[in-house]
């Protein structure tokens, strides 16, 4: 069950403490908007991630549950805290839009774990800003939910992503497509620094501070690209480098974020602003979860054209600046190029390391590509899950056991397959045992499939019940071993349509 509000002798803020910073707000003034979180009636913590507490090193002695409650209430700011909602611009869909920024989340601060690192606080569902537009500042709990849960899901597939450490449930009543529980979510992340940052920097009245924000991620973030001759591209370079790996863990894993607006991408290359996401079940390279997205822009096979589309966004606010540092503007524009460039070969590279690494393969030969092609062609035309038959593979690849599995099917196109990839596994060096338990720390058993999701969304909208929501929450913590009494929660929901959703889910 979700959690009751305090009792009144529970303390709603913690003591004074040393663990914030609020290096953000030591910006220009014009970069944020200072106002505090809206007070949400009858919010209920729901639950509070573990693994994101380690990360933090917040222990429940130091922020107690009931602290967390009232912080996602807005009933209470933590010493130290400075909240204010940033300022940014980005494309979407393509077109540029110079009306965004945090329209219903404040960053609250930065909260220093032991070990140094500094993460961002950040409460979404906080309010209107100044940046709402004609939105009304509100989060849903059906968005808050799913984010909370991928969140803690790509930390578990080892994927680059913020972090949720707690979620709560409050009394208002939402309008979206249908009134919904209004909820908040405690996001975390080492940087909320977007693309559409500097977009808006270059293409406002503001383009001298674009070196300000540089030098504030290269500071925070990069420290050793500052003495490059040009620390803006060192930047821009990283910025690639990340981004790249980050799109191929998603093609690797089927995931397909939904919305790649250049406002959505992350500088530090992190995946950032889960809306209509989804893990493919049925592999198909057009799916979009994206009600929205009628001509398919965002779909899982455009995704690595559109990582280089933001991409070449970010290089024209930043061309300016790396023009300066270098002293020309061709030598800028060649250096740019050539970094979109090396993005296009390393996440070609990257994909190919992960897929090998998911078929059992440390060996590269020239057939590989094909073998990956014509598996992927398998799974689309005999419309396969893409989860299971990965994980499958492990018990293809003992010689020992002839039998084709389940998850393939039993076509003769999968068994011609089969056949090919045995072959293959001939030239390996490594025994089956080896293989298979290599294999299955990297084809995981449990991903957010978009129906577990809306089971756990049920239970606490029908029952005010957050034990799916946990129990998820547990599972895709360690998505790769199995737990007995757990198998339904490895397979695709019985009715496999594809699900479509809207930018408010």
């Amino acid at each position: 069950m979700a959690a009751t509000p305090d009792s009144p002798q529970t303390p709603t803020e913690p003591a004074s403490t040393n663990r914030f910073d609020n290096r953000f707000a030591r910006l220009p003034q014009h970069f944020f908007s200072l106002l505090e979180p809206t007070a949400q009636p009858g919010t209920q913590l729901l639950d509070v991630s573990p693994e994101c507490r380690r990360l933090l090193t917040m222990s429940e002695q130091e922020i107690s549950d009931a602290q967390l409650r009232a912080l996602l209430g807005g009933e209470t700011l933590w010493p130290g805290m400075q909240p204010l909602a940033q300022k940014y611009t980005g494309h979407q869909f393509g077109i540029y839009n110079p009306e965004l920024g945090d329209g219903r989340g404040l960053l609250l601060g930065e909260w220093r774990a032991d070990s140094g690192a500094s993460f961002d606080l950040h409460l979404k569902g906080a309010g209107r800003t100044p940046y709402s537009r004609h939105g009304d500042g509100n989060a849903v709990l059906r968005s808050s939910v799913r984010e909370y849960l991928v969140s803690e899901a790509f930390a578990g597939l080892g994927l680059p992503s913020t972090r949720a450490l707690a979620v709560a449930v409050n009394q208002q009543q939402v309008p979206r497509e249908r009134w919904e529980p209004g909820a908040t979510l405690l996001r975390v992340a080492p940087s909320h620094v977007r693309f559409g940052h500097f977009e808006w920097l270059a293409l406002s009245e503001h383009d001298s501070d674009v070196t300000l924000l540089v030098d504030h991620v290269l500071s925070q973030h990069w420290p050793d690209l500052l003495e490059a001759p040009s620390p803006t591209l060192a930047m821009f370079e990283r910025c690639a480098e990340r981004t790249a790996e980050m799109i191929a863990g998603w093609q690797a894993m089927g995931f397909v974020h939904g919305v790649m607006n250049t406002d959505n991408m992350s500088i530090l290359g992190i995946a950032l602003d889960f809306g209509p996401f989804a893990f493919q079940e049925q592999f198909d390279p057009a799916f979009t979860p994206n009600l929205t997205d009628a001509e398919g822009r965002y779909a899982y096979s455009e995704q690595p054209s559109i990582g280089m589309w933001n991409l070449s966004r970010l290089a024209f606010a930043l061309l300016q600046q790396i023009a300066q540092e270098l002293g020309s503007e061709d030598a800028a524009q060649a250096a740019v190029q050539q970094t979109l460039e090396n993005y296009g070969e390393r996440i070609n590279h990257a994909f190919g390391e992960r897929m090998r690494a998911r078929l059992g393969l440390i060996e590269e030969l020239p057939e590989d590509t094909q073998l990956l092609g014509d598996f992927l062609s398998l799974l689309y035309h005999q419309r396969l899950d893409y989860h299971c038959a990965f994980r499958s593979l492990a018990q293809l690849s003992d010689p020992s056991d002839e039998k084709l599995p389940l998850a393939l099917g039993q076509s003769a196109a999968a068994l011609a397959w089969a056949e090919r990839y045995r072959a293959r596994l001939a030239h390996e060096p490594r025994s089956a045992q080896q293989r298979q338990q290599a294999m299955n720390q990297v084809n995981p058993l449990y991903v957010l499939r978009t129906h577990l999701a809306q089971r756990a969304i049920e239970a606490i909208e029908q029952h005010n019940d957050a034990s799916e929501l946990k129990r998820l929450r547990e599972l895709l913590a360690d998505p790769y071993n199995a737990r007995a009494g757990m198998d339904e929660y490895a397979m695709p929901a019985r009715n496999s349509a594809p699900v479509r959703l809207s930018c408010s889910s």
